[in-house]
């Protein structure tokens, strides 16, 4: 049966995370934790040594040393690790021959009684390598057009005469904006506790996919996906770093597979997360806006260069946001790649939408300088009526009324448009705006079970992962209101792949996709036993789509606007005030929600300001390796004023109970306000992210 939308009652409600006490307490066990309540005391470490070179092949590896050190059981290198039934992933493909196809890719892997023993054991491992010549700078790659972007987007689209509408207009703005290589750097980094009993792998991983994860190593293990159960009960943060499978997993089951019968752990240090973890590939984007002297947009184009893999091919869909974001009669978008001998890419909250943002909104403001037109009006001025990739009416845009209202609660009316025109001692003071965007995501493939229980408790179970963002909450809350009962009467069980099977935690899909197998399920349940079942009674069904994406553009829209301050001498920069505004369907709960909404606006201004993964290209490393060099937003950069607010309303063409997602839209445009507002501040406009104190230094051309 189709879902059909829910009344709501606890939807809505501030409810505290159910996993809140046993997280501030240290009782809720993560990958590596496994089995500490549970008397498993004989696990083995697992380490992994990385290669030297960015490129050439492994001659030898010698673990004579290692295999002296006291507590070392073994060492794993591709002579020795058991063969995979299939290599067609290059990432996952590891130990399976001697080719090195970049630097700190996992050659050996060295087990030991303890931790100390398997750092040291690893350390002793000598590896042997053939060099060979490599490219890791993007400026020396060859760019080729892939097939598809990420997210399954089209490569290059264009609609309308461009070249002409380019030829009629009064102003252009054509720029290049770049965003660097940055990483997702979750407090939890990526770990497994992995465990073979030559028939079935039990994997206790930290991913925001427990089927992905069966689904995608089980084949590789020549193994059925039965044979593979994993558990993530508790997961502390990915960033979309662990929506997908990385070598430290097939590191962690090669390992356990070679010790049967004995647990293994296998914790990724924080340098190691810069080599084999994914990253956000560095883009480059060049932005041409063709408009009338009043700043209505003629022409959008947006031309996009990233870098992938040589092993594995990974496409950040930067361009598409310029598709669809505002209304021009012609738009031309393309994507280019350069395969280099680096790690591969992936995900990063919203991939595509972040940097794209970036560029776009910046240029935007460009334009509205050099229109003489107030940022926010030039942004109401080129609203499309509808989606203009697609021509389909929008579901629930209201970005206008975003910026409308965001604009009130921010003070933006009487602001001075001309640049450095306001200071306060030695700071110059600015302000920005830029314009948010995500699609409203629904993944098919997710399946619920809902079972009566005595005492009127249901219970429900979908194979989903809380990666700490609140899923475990709210989806009870769903789940109470499609049965129409307490949340107290849910008992929910996800997090492991002997529930029903549930998609990625990724995309801001997750809420929108596993509430709607929930809420279709306990519907098909009410059907099937009414309203007052006996116990033990169930109902499994697997979702069909809700919204009609055919039919309807489905995104959520926001509008953030930022006060920058600019020290006159130094040229530090501060911001002071960082408003966020959002469009994003029923919120399902405002108190995760706003933690969300938050988390996302700190996260675009640690990119407007740190964030900047640093390649040598001589040697194909990342130098900077850890949070000391690798710079992330801290306490002392939250702004004192600091607000996230949402419009009121509901979206039941997306989700039966009117919610879309918003795990990743507050990261969106949050860079460009801000260094929009430095612009204003200082008259000095910076296209490249981080936004750093040299570009304002007194003198500088």
């Amino acid at each position: 049966m189709t879902a059909r939308p829910i009344a709501v009652r606890a939807v809505g409600a501030h409810l505290d995370r159910v996993d809140g006490p046993l997280k501030v307490t240290g009782r809720a066990p993560y990958a590596v934790e496994h089995g500490s309540d549970e008397g498993v005391r004989d696990h083995l470490t697992a380490w992994i040594v990385g290669a030297p070179v960015a490129r050439g092949r492994v001659l030898r590896v010698d673990a004579t040393r290692a295999l002296s050190t006291a507590g070392v059981v073994s060492v794993l290198d591709h002579t020795s690790a058991r063969r995979l039934a299939d290599t067609e992933d290059g990432e996952l493909a590891i130990l399976q021959d001697d080719r090195i196809h970049h630097r700190g890719q996992v050659v050996a892997v060295v087990l030991a009684e303890s931790a100390e023993a398997a750092r040291e054991g690893a350390r002793l491992v000598e590896v042997h390598v053939e060099a060979r010549e490599h490219v890791a700078d993007l400026d020396e790659g060859d760019l080729y057009a892939p097939e598809e972007v990420n997210a399954g987007h089209e490569t290059d689209w264009a609609d309308g005469d461009v070249d002409a509408a380019r030829a009629d207009a009064s102003v252009v703005v054509d720029q290049e904006y770049s965003t660097p290589q940055e990483h997702n750097s979750p407090l939890e980094p990526h770990a497994v506790s992995a465990f073979w009993d030559e028939d079935r792998l039990t994997l206790w991983d930290s991913t925001q996919s427990v089927h992905g994860v069966a689904q995608t190593l089980a084949p590789m293990l020549g193994l059925e996906v039965d044979r593979v159960r994993v558990r993530a009960p508790y997961v502390g943060g990915g960033f979309g770093s662990k929506g997908l499978p990385h070598s430290p997993e097939m590191a962690a089951a090669l390992a356990a597979m070679s010790v049967p019968g004995r647990w293994v752990r296998l914790a990724v240090t924080r340098q190691q997360m810069f080599a084999l973890t994914g990253y956000r590939t560095e883009t480059r984007s060049r932005i041409r806006l063709s408009a009338e002297p009043d700043g209505r947009l003629l022409a959008v184009e947006h031309d996009a260069v990233s870098q992938t893999s040589r092993l594995k091919e990974f496409a950040e869909q930067t361009a598409t946001i310029s598709r669809m974001m505002y209304a021009a009669p012609a738009r031309r978008t393309t994507h280019r790649v350069a395969a280099l001998d680096v790690a591969v890419p992936s995900w990063m909250r919203a991939p595509g939408e972040m940097p794209g943002a970036f560029a776009l909104e910046v240029a935007m403001d460009e334009l509205a300088v050099a229109c003489d037109v107030d940022p926010v009006e030039l942004r109401v001025r080129n609203e499309p009526a509808t989606d203009p990739e697609t021509g389909n009416p929008w579901s629930d845009r209201r970005l206008v009324e975003c910026l409308r209202t965001g604009a009130e609660r921010f003070g933006w009316t009487g602001r001075d448009p001309r640049a450095a025109s306001r200071t306060e001692g030695d700071w110059h003071v600015g302000t920005g705006v830029a314009a948010a965007t995500y699609p409203a995501l629904w993944m098919a493939g997710n399946v619920a079970r809902v079972e009566s229980r005595a005492g009127g408790r249901y219970a429900v179970g979908i194979g989903a992962v809380d990666l700490g963002t609140g899923a475990r909450t709210v989806l009870q809350q769903i789940a109470a209101d499609a049965l129409e009962v307490d949340v107290a009467a849910i008992d929910l069980a996800i997090g492991d792949t002997s529930l029903p099977t549930a998609t990625v935690a990724g995309g801001s899909s997750g809420t929108a996709s596993w509430g709607t197998a929930i809420v279709q399920t306990a519907q098909q349940f009410r059907a099937d036993h009414g309203h007052d079942p006996l116990p033990g009674l169930h109902s499994r069904t697997e979702a069909e789509s809700y919204p009609e994406p055919e039919k309807h553009a489905l995104h959520s829209f926001g509008a953030v606007f930022a006060e920058v301050r600019v020290d006159r001498w130094t040229g530090e920069v501060r911001v002071s005030r960082l408003h966020g505004t959002y469009s994003v369907g029923r919120v399902v709960n405002p108190t995760t929600a706003r933690s969300q909404l938050l988390g996302g606006l700190l996260m675009g201004l640690s990119a407007a300001l740190h964030e900047d993964g640093v390649r040598d290209p001589r040697f194909g490393h990342v130098v900077t390796q850890d949070l000391a060099t690798y710079h992330v937003a801290s306490h002392a950069d939250v702004p004192p004023d600091l607000d996230a607010r949402w419009l009121d309303g509901a979206d039941t063409l997306a989700t039966p109970f009117g919610g879309r997602g918003i795990g990743e839209i507050g990261i969106v445009g949050t860079a460009a306000a801000i260094a929009n507002a430095a612009s204003h501040a200082t008259g000095v406009r910076v296209r490249d992210l981080p936004v750093t104190a040299d570009a304002f230094l007194p003198g500088r051309p």
